[in-house]
């Protein structure tokens, strides 16, 4: 469908209708105190009392009117965990924008010791973490060698990371952390009231369970920081308690956006050298190897509907997805009276993380405004769910609810690790391996008085799980349960 920027106005205040139907019949979730709460089903199952963002509820209302009363003079200490990544990079250059608004106390990273070195030296951090004690001795030298005279502590391993994430002088902890290994510093910067800038979704679907009822006993905001789940969360400022009907999760369509279903398995089976080139290249947007390659196979929209469930409280029968290739609308939300509320702009993961560490405040940044005439034309159509199984992997996971996200998450990343390592594991191996953990899983499957133990049990189970069918697949056998 092509639309006009006029006509775009219609689309979005058109009567609900679903992107995404499941097979399955939908039930209630069975966590975090579901609440009948009327969505665009109507039958209200399944949606949360209390989300893990500040929105849906009269005290989030006045925390907002609150927080913006006092203007947009303020000063935040941040500590970044993934400072060398794509996300750290780019929180960095909010901070170089506004110097009066933020400094780092902060930094943790992998074993990039030499950028890493060059940042401590500009921003001066309390703590410096990297992955390994080879790379923490690389950059402590490297700081030596460049007459550092602010040296920071220099950690390394998990305890580098909890150090970085519970420093007591950050109030706000930016998680730019690439999968699992995201979840304990999370938690424990919860535990000390400190505000999580989420840009690692993996906390929420992996560990939503264990983590919403934790920002909701220690008063934290939780602040989306990628751009869909941030789009959602601008949209909803000022949508009173029970407005909410529905969210629209936008996707690029990842590397195969252009590729019928028939065109790409094709291309799987006679060129999979070419399908692993194209699948870790982004066609919109500048991000990391591992969540580029999730965008090709659409397991990072799935894994978006999860997120979306524990931060904004919706059900998966009222969240949808819609392919957008332009990446201009970043996701909408749909309120009662069915008008729909979008967020635009440009391709630029900045946007989404300066509000992060800025909410509600708006600043004054030095970026390229949006020209919808330089546009003329946006794009959308429904996905194409046999071409990308592993969004259906992802409603099923949501709707089994417990420990099932766990489960797929890690699976997700195991098999997206090995194919990107380049193992021989074909492009439609990665769903047949999580569909495969997640059959196996089901005798095991915990609903209720979730700890973060199980969580860790069943990311390092469902890591295993992979590993060995990977190693089948290589072999020439087949998948279990597949």
């Amino acid at each position: 469908m092509k639309l006009t920027i006029g006509a775009l106005v219609t689309l979005l205040a058109a009567p609900a209708t679903n992107a995404f139907t499941t097979n399955a019949a939908p039930k209630a979730s069975t966590s975090l105190h579901a609440k009948m709460i009327s969505g665009s089903k109507g039958t209200g199952e399944g949606w949360l009392e209390r989300p893990a963002a500040p929105v849906n509820s009269e005290a989030s209302a006045k925390l907002t009117l609150q927080e913006s009363l006092k203007g947009a003079s303020f000063k935040k200490r941040l500590s970044l965990l993934g400072s060398t990544g794509s996300i750290g990079t780019q929180t960095l250059d909010i901070v170089d924008a506004c110097p009066d608004n933020f400094e780092v106390d902060a930094l943790s990273a992998g074993n990039n010791a030499e950028l890493m070195a060059e940042q401590v030296m500009k921003y001066q951090p309390k703590v410096a973490s990297l992955a390994t004690a080879e790379a923490a001795a690389e950059l402590k030298e490297r700081l030596t060698a460049a007459g550092c005279q602010k040296m920071p502590e220099i950690m390394y391993g998990d305890e580098g990371i909890l150090a970085a994430a519970t420093i007591d002088s950050a109030d706000t902890v930016v998680t730019g952390i690439v999968g699992a290994a995201g979840l304990k510093p999370t938690i424990e910067a919860i535990k000390l009231k400190k505000d999580i800038a989420l840009a690692n979704k993996e906390t929420l679907i992996s560990g939503g369970p264990v983590i919403n009822p934790l920002v909701q006993e220690h008063g934290i905001n939780m602040l989306p920081a990628d751009s869909e789940h941030s789009a959602i969360f601008q949209c909803l400022q000022g949508v009173p308690e029970g407005g909410l009907r529905r969210v629209i999760l936008t996707a690029s369509g990842g590397a195969f956006r252009d590729f019928s279903k028939d065109e790409l398995f094709k291309m799987c089976e006679e060129d999979p050298r070419a399908v692993q080139a194209k699948a870790t290249t982004h066609p919109n947007w500048d991000m990391g190897a591992k969540i580029t390659l999730d965008s090709a196979t659409m397991m990072n929209k799935g894994l978006e509907v999860i997120e979306a469930h524990y931060l904004f409280g919706a059900s998966y029968d009222d969240i949808d997805i819609v392919i957008h290739p332009q990446s201009i609308v970043h996701s909408m939300i749909e309120t009662q009276d069915t008008s729909c509320l979008a967020q635009l702009g440009w391709a630029d993961m900045r946007l989404p993380l300066v509000y992060s560490v800025s909410w509600p405040h708006r600043l004054k940044m030095p970026y390229k405004p949006l020209d919808l005439a330089e546009l003329a034309t946006l794009t959308f159509s429904k996905p194409d769910v046999e071409k990308y199984p592993c969004i259906g992997l992802a409603y099923e996971a949501g709707r089994a609810g417990g420990t099932m996200t766990a489960v797929l998450n890690a699976a997700n990343e195991a098999a997206n690790e090995m194919f990107r390592a380049d193992i021989g594991l074909g492009f439609l191996d990665i769903p047949k391996l999580i569909e495969g953990a997640m059959e196996a899983h089901k005798d095991d499957l915990k609903l209720d008085d979730i700890v973060l133990d199980d969580i860790l049990s069943c990311d390092a189970w469902a890591r295993e799980y992979v590993a060995t069918e990977a190693e089948k697949l290589k072999n020439g056998g087949k998948i279990l349960s597949v």
